[in-house]
């Protein structure tokens, strides 16, 4: 049942996301445009990126830390989704009697309030949560390529170019990776710490740095615009 539910659950991410991902299409590409143009449009968008990754995990093998963002992600798509399409259904306008006039739009229900508030109160701190999560299944990743398990390298791979891609994106994955930075730095400038731990830590900076900086698509594309958001 693990492994059935596991599967399930990213043929729905798959499901949904390509819906989205078709819509979009249909609205953002002209007809007639450069093969290379569409491919970047399509690429740029977080819902394909989502998409693909989300193929990635159905055909890969099974890390339960994988299902933890699309999980965050989809509680408040269902609550978007309910207050915006579900609610109003069931609070349609009745036609007005004849000789009167029209009655007027019934005020938000409690239970879509209680969603705008919850969605509100809750969306960057989930964002950020997710945010860590995706930082953490890069670990988790890397830890499996050092023991050389089948396939991790080209999933360590394959993730990493979708990670650059939410960094680029994602404020909240730019302050995810700024904390934990920040944190090492902490730890690191303590004074039981050898130096030899603090230049290791200082190279690996300096290395990501570099790294961010030389797959910056921007800079070889000579300015981009920014991407759309992932539908809510």
């Amino acid at each position: 049942m693990a492994a059935f539910s596991y599967r399930t659950a990213f043929v729905a991410a798959v499901a949904t996301y390509g819906i989205v991902v078709y819509k979009a299409f249909r609205a953002r590409v002209k007809p007639g445009s450069p093969p290379a143009q569409t491919a970047m449009t399509l690429l740029g968008d977080e819902n394909v990126q989502y998409l693909l990754i989300s193929l990635v995990w159905l055909i890969s093998r099974q890390i339960p830390l994988a299902l933890l963002p699309f999980s965050v992600y989809s509680v408040f798509h269902v609550a978007t989704y309910t207050r915006t399409n579900i609610l109003p259904t069931f609070q349609q306008q009745k036609p007005a009697a004849s000789g009167q006039s029209p009655q007027q739009p019934k005020p938000q229900s409690g239970v879509g309030a209680m969603i705008g508030r919850f969605v509100k109160e809750y969306y960057d701190s989930s964002m950020m949560l997710v945010a860590a999560l995706e930082i953490a299944l890069w670990g988790r990743l890397f830890l499996s390529a050092l023991t050389f398990s089948k396939g991790a390298w080209m999933l360590l791979g394959l993730y990493t170019v979708f990670l650059r891609a939410r960094f680029h994106q994602s404020t909240f994955v730019q302050g995810a990776f700024s904390q934990f930075s920040a944190r090492i730095d902490q730890q690191v400038n303590q004074q039981n710490i050898p130096p030899a731990a603090k230049n290791a830590w200082d190279t690996i900076k300096n290395l990501s740095r570099q790294a961010v900086d030389a797959t910056d698509v921007r800079k070889y594309l000579g300015g981009a615009q920014t991407a759309p958001k992932k539908a809510q």
